[in-house]
């Protein structure tokens, strides 16, 4: 088992950033925490297993270290449309006479 003050700096962390989360993004219910699978076995967690009302713990392929919010939510979706906007703006650029949106739709 893994350092009980370990333990405490995690969930506190755990806490906080599902705090976050539902704050940041109200659509969305965040229902689990990801982790690798080393620090899963290095915290002495079982996957599934339950360690805030309605948070679960869930191995996933992140970067040992690290963690991320689990929910309901696409996060996606938002950042395809930040580009999305990006290439729009891009297209409607002229440099020197000659429209630019041609070339900047082919680099993505």
């Amino acid at each position: 088992m893994a350092d009980t003050s370990k333990i405490a700096k995690n969930l506190e962390r755990f806490a906080q950033a599902i705090a976050a989360h539902d704050r940041e993004n109200p659509t969305h219910t965040a229902w689990g925490i990801g982790l690798a699978h080393f620090d899963l076995e290095r915290l002495g967690l079982e996957e599934g297993e339950e360690i805030l009302p309605g948070i679960v713990i869930q191995a996933d392929d992140g970067v040992t270290g690290n963690f991320r919010v689990l929910c309901d939510g696409q996060h996606d979706g938002e950042r395809e449309a930040a580009e999305e906007e990006v290439v729009e703006a891009v297209a409607t650029t002229t440099v020197g006479g000659e429209r630019t949106g041609d070339l900047a739709r082919r680099s993505f």
